[in-house]
């Protein structure tokens, strides 16, 4: 099995509509994202996928949400802008983007802090 990983950012600012503390006010992130794709064989040039496409289709999901309000954008009115559903929003596109090169994500992961992210994966039951 083979994995890429990259990684990127983004800034933007929420508020968490059900939740009560401070995080129920608005604020903002520098979000750190990180993708992964898994293969269990290679493309031609030896590679699962050109780090630069990854890398490509990520910044373009990723410029609709920098320097947002994420509660106004479409999903995140229907959807908590919670780290959680920002990694799942990301995995989402992702899986569409990536169809065309018959791969899609294995995780995102949403970092809203140095020390403090969640992640979304799709596990087969």
């Amino acid at each position: 099995m083979y994995e890429l990983i990259i990684r990127s950012q983004f800034a933007a600012a929420h508020n968490l509509r059900n939740y009560e503390g401070i995080c129920e006010d608005l604020h903002g992130h520098n979000w750190r994202v990180e993708v992964f794709v898994r293969a269990d064989h290679l493309g031609e040039g030896g590679m699962i996928l050109d780090f630069r496409i990854l890398k490509d289709e990520t910044e373009n999901i990723l410029d609709a949400l920098d320097h947002k309000y994420l509660n106004e954008v479409p999903f995140f009115q229907k959807e908590e802008p919670s780290s959680e559903n920002i990694a799942r929003y990301i995995y989402a596109a992702l899986v569409e983007k990536l169809r065309p090169y018959h791969l899609k994500p294995y995780k995102v992961t949403a970092w809203e802090s140095e020390s403090a992210g969640a992640s979304y994966l799709e596990v087969e039951r």
